[in-house]
């Protein structure tokens, strides 16, 4: 499942979002109210770990502004608050459930479970496009069949350009889904990533097609879209 994942701790993000990934999800990390809402405008994800204690727009804010732009993915918000009042607050503005810190990290997965559960049963951690398939559990990629070796970014660039196949990944928030806060990175070093990604699906039945000074759009090979 696609998880927006919104915490500003960076200890505890860490820790989540590589369990998470572990457990074959694909998972994008904001670290603020204002930046999940822009997540969630740009994006569609099948669940939302939200914490209440923000910079910039409290959960509150961002659970009420989801729900007013009619996001319907189940919430589960995650605070350190215990007070009953917020908690019946947090269900009144549309929360699906809640989970109060410190927890156990089996136990957010159990109510992630709970909450993605669907009537097909268990989802696969595989995404295929074409011939391509990423394998989100063990961090993989295979090209016709065929293993390819991609680093850590590669793999997440890949990642997100799939999730958004056939739309355009903007070039300023991949830099940020990708390079986070690091202020001496430049938009070349997006090119260049692009570029090796390029070369490594170079098999492979989609592309990654650049719209100049917008960002990039994977689409079946020789298409003329």
């Amino acid at each position: 499942m696609r998880i927006l994942l919104v915490e500003d701790n960076p200890d505890l993000g860490e820790a989540v979002e590589n369990r998470l990934r572990k457990s074959g999800h694909s998972v994008e990390w904001v670290r603020d109210g204002l930046a999940a809402a822009e997540a969630a405008g740009h994006d569609s994800f099948d669940a939302v770990l939200l914490d209440i204690m923000l910079p910039g727009q409290d959960g509150f804010a961002v659970l009420r502004d989801l729900r007013r732009r009619g996001v319907d993915a189940p919430v589960l918000v995650v605070t350190a608050r215990s007070e009953i009042d917020d908690k019946v607050g947090l269900l009144d503005l549309g929360a699906d459930d809640y989970l109060v810190k410190p927890f156990d990290l089996r136990e957010l997965e159990a109510r992630l479970r709970a909450l993605l559960r669907r009537p097909a049963g268990q989802t696969s951690s595989t995404v295929a496009h074409g011939n391509v398939t990423l394998d989100l559990a063990g961090q993989a990629v295979t090209v016709a069949g065929q293993h390819v070796e991609f680093g850590r970014r590669e793999f997440r660039l890949l990642e997100i350009l799939l999730a958004r196949a056939g739309q355009v990944a903007a070039k300023d928030r991949l830099m940020t889904q990708l390079f986070g806060d690091e202020a001496d990175v430049s938009v070349n070093a997006l090119e260049l990533l692009v570029s090796r990604v390029r070369r490594k699906l170079e098999g492979a039945d989609i592309d990654i097609v650049t719209l100049r000074g917008t960002g990039y759009r994977v689409q079946p090979r020789g298409s003329k879209e």
